[in-house]
C-alpha cells in the first residue's frame, strides 16, 4: 500500500554549522525516522533512500541528513577521520533531533533512528542523550560497539541487523548486544555481506526496520485506529 509522500530539502542548524537534509512526510504519518549514514556515505546513499522509500509507504516520515558539511566531507575523503568521530556525529544527530521536535510538521511524531556502519554508533550515543525522545533504533551493518559506555544508557528498543557473511561485524554486534540494557534483538541475514547487495537482502533489511519502527513508534496510532490487533508478524 503506497501513501503520498512529499519530499523537500531542509537546512538544519547544528552548533556552528548548518546541515542539509531531505525530509519526506507521507500523509497520515505515525512516526519519523532520522537516518544516520555510515562511513563515506551521505543522504544520497541509494541503500538508505531505498529503505526510506519503503518506510514512507508504511506511513513513516523520514529525514535523511548529511552529518558532515561539504567542506568536512572533502577533508574526510582524504583522511577518513571524521566518519569515525562518533562524538561529533552524535552531536549532529542530537541537533537534528531537537530540530524535528520543534517543527510544526514533525513535533507530534515519535522519533526513531536508522543507523548504518559508523552512523549506528552515533545513533546509539544520541539515543542515550535523548532517552525521552528517541523511541526506537535500527542498525544496518552497523558498528554499535563504537557507542562505547553509552550503550548501557540506551533506553530505546534496539534492533541490530547484520549480514551473515559479515563475520567481523557480527562479532562486534554480539559484543554490543550484551552491553545494551534495553529491549534488544540481533538479526543475521543469511548470505548477506556488509552492504546487503545480494538479491533480496536489502528488502529484508527494510522489512525488519519497518516492522520494528511500526511496533515502537506507531503503537499509539495503531491503538487509536484499531490496527494494532491486525498486524501480524512475518
Amino acid at each position: 500500500m503506497e501513501s503520498t509522500s512529499a519530499e523537500h530539502t531542509v537546512r538544519v542548524p547544528a552548533g556552528s554549522v548548518t546541515l542539509d537534509g531531505n525530509l519526506s512526510l507521507p500523509g497520515g504519518a505515525g512516526g519519523i525516522v532520522l537516518f544516520a549514514h555510515g562511513s563515506g556515505s551521505s543522504r544520497h546513499s541509494p541503500r538508505n533512500r531505498y529503505v526510506a522509500r519503503l518506510l514512507n509507504e508504511a506511513k513513516l516520515a523520514t529525514l535523511l541528513i548529511d552529518l558532515l558539511t561539504q567542506q568536512e566531507e572533502a577533508i574526510d575523503m582524504r583522511t577518513a577521520q571524521l566518519r569515525f568521530d562518533i562524538e561529533l556525529l552524535a552531536e549532529r544527530l542530537v541537533a537534528a533531533t531537537d530540530w524535528l521536535t520543534q517543527q510544526p510538521e514533525t513535533r507530534h511524531l515519535r522519533l526513531g533512528y536508522f543507523g548504518a556502519s559508523t552512523g549506528a554508533g552515533a545513533a546509539l550515543v544520541a539515543a542515550a542523550e535523548r532517552p525521552d525522545v528517541v523511541g526506537a533504533v535500527v542498525s544496518r551493518g552497523g558498528r554499535p560497539d563504537l557507542a562505547g559506555p553509552a550503550l548501557e544508557r540506551v533506553k530505546a528498543p534496539t534492533l541490530l541487523i547484520v549480514g551473515g557473511n559479515d563475520s567481523p561485524v557480527i562479532e562486534l554486534n554480539w559484543t554490543a548486544l550484551a552491553q545494551l540494557r534495553c529491549e534488544k534483538q540481533l538479526v543475521i541475514i543469511p548470505g548477506a555481506t556488509h552492504l546487503f547487495e545480494e538479491p533480496g537482502a536489502l528488502d529484508e533489511v527494510a522489512r525488519l526496520a519497518r516492522e520494528w519502527f511500526k511496533r515502537h513508534l506507531m503503537v499509539e496510532v495503531e491503538r487509536a485506529t484499531g490496527a494494532g490487533t491486525s498486524s501480524a508478524k512475518r
